[in-house]
């Protein structure tokens, strides 16, 4: 390699590095997908120079008209990437001298890639994090939709995956609306952190220059600036809260999968899956297999792999900008894409799922699920809890020795065990009368799911749950080739 063949730092070595280390070291094949946050940094940045008079109004003009002009090469496919310039920086930067001259130079003036990086990536991360929480949205607007239909059809409500207590099939969906709701609530605060410019930290220690920091933050829309350079230079904690905001949604609909997937088998049968969203098998024909679940919880770990490797690659930094962090882009490029997929594609299988309602409430029948309503009875007869609780176990005892459900003992057997159980008992044993009573806040009674339903919408309709981006980012824009539409009701 030349001297002169990388002319972002050249200029300092005699030849280039070898052509294997260049392909190692080098990041434009992926980080490309950055060209408009680039873009939109670098003309913020150009008029920031402008204002304080390092550049001239005429220097200024040229710059930006030159960047829309690379941007638009790029959006329509005709820029030419060179791999020998390293990353999408230095390849916009070189086309843009190519363009208008020496004055396209004039552009790095008071920046290093080191904060020209850091914004850069907090601008595409950003935009991310705001398609993250719209999908998000979306798929609980989905929940609700499909909860509004079955307040009034129940299931087992499991915990150790045992058989407790009937719950409405509406209560069981809405508890995913609900981790979705903290989902985006978590995205918006981390969304706070993400949104502060590095740009004007330079390398490490500021610039000579009288840079105006704030000027850039507001063009691109962020809140805040840097409060130290060095930090700003060497902060990856707003890639690290946004993979933790990513393994946490992953983790919520993984275990929705998980769910899917067991009512899914016919040992449960309490759903039906749509043939777009399973697969067979290439022996046996009956099978009809929950891959697509089963992906997304196998993607969880990828996601979490990501954060992980992250947190590895930063615990022994010292200050400031090490080459390590390099490895940001990758481990957030896949994360994302993973993360903005599954949820779209949840909210179609979502919508598609046929629940089995007659077989849930068939299934209330097993494992005594109204154990707790007979404890409750004679409770509300005056005995102790702890008695009732020990009077309600001995039932259970009987009616299992016997192969009954506790509905099915007769009068005698039940005053047999407690003198006070009256024929009233057999109103309280019943399973849909046993949900209906269970009406305090959050409960999984008819009102208190219509509440929540009502909480939730509304909370969707106000705003609260609508995008906060400065600049709205499209799939297309994040080079995400996966897009899929979801069905919502």
């Amino acid at each position: 390699m030349r001297r002169d063949k990388n002319k972002s730092w050249g200029g300092r070595f005699a030849e280039g590095p070898k052509e294997a280390v260049a392909a190692y070291t080098q990041s434009q094949s992926y980080d490309r997908v950055l060209a408009e946050h680039d873009i939109r940094a670098s003309k913020a940045h150009a008029g920031m120079l402008g204002d304080v008079g390092v550049l001239t109004p005429e220097e200024t003009r040229k710059i930006r008209e030159g960047l829309d002009r690379v941007l638009a090469e790029i959006r329509e496919k005709n820029f030419v990437w060179k791999p020998e310039l390293e990353d999408v920086h230095m390849n916009v930067e070189a086309r843009l001298t190519e363009l208008i001259g020496d004055v396209g130079k004039k552009l790095h003036t008071g920046r290093s890639r080191n904060d020209q990086v850091g914004l850069t990536f907090r601008l595409y991360v950003a935009d991310q994090l705001v398609l993250w929480r719209q999908y998000a949205v979306t798929l609980c607007d989905v929940l609700l939709q499909r909860a509004s239909r079955h307040i009034d059809d129940i299931l087992p409500g499991c915990t150790h995956l045992q058989p407790a207590q009937p719950v409405s099939l509406a209560q069981h969906l809405l508890a995913y609306a609900w981790m979705l709701r903290r989902d985006v609530q978590r995205l918006d605060d981390a969304l706070k952190r993400v949104r502060v410019s590095p740009l004007g930290a330079a390398a490490l220690a500021g610039a000579t220059y009288p840079l105006k920091p704030q000027n850039v933050a507001q063009e691109v829309g962020f809140a805040e600036i840097f409060g130290n350079s060095l930090d700003a230079v060497s902060d990856r904690d707003f890639v690290l809260e946004s993979l933790f905001c990513a393994s946490t949604i992953m983790m919520h609909l993984s275990r929705l999968c998980e769910e899917i997937i067991l009512w899914a088998n016919p040992a449960f049968n309490f759903v039906q899956l749509p043939d777009s969203y399973s697969t067979g098998s290439s022996i046996m024909p009956q099978k009809k297999n929950p891959d697509v679940a089963e992906l997304m919880r196998g993607k969880t770990g990828r996601v979490y792999g990501a954060l992980t490797a992250m947190f590895t690659v930063m615990k022994a930094l010292p200050l400031a900008y090490n080459r390590d962090m390099q490895e940001d882009k990758e481990a957030f490029l896949d994360a994302d894409n993973t993360v903005k997929a599954s949820l779209q594609i949840m909210a179609g299988m979502l919508d598609a799922l046929t629940f089995r309602v007659d077989r849930m409430r068939e299934a209330c029948a097993a494992g005594f699920l109204n154990a707790t309503e007979l404890a409750d009875y004679l409770t509300n007869k005056g005995v102790p809890f702890r008695d009732a609780h020990h009077s309600t176990g001995q039932a259970v005892s009987v009616a299992e020795n016997q192969g009954k459900r506790l509905e099915d003992l007769s009068l005698r057997e039940l005053q047999a065990i407690d003198a006070r159980i009256g024929e009233d008992v057999y109103a309280a044993l019943d399973y849909a009368t046993a949900v209906n009573r269970r009406e305090t806040p959050g409960g999984t009674g008819p009102q208190s799911v219509a509440r929540q339903l009502e909480q939730l919408g509304q909370w969707i309709a106000a705003g609260d749950a609508s995008g906060v981006a400065t600049q709205e980012a499209t799939p297309e824009d994040s080079g995400d080739n996966r897009r899929m539409e979801p069905v919502v009701d």
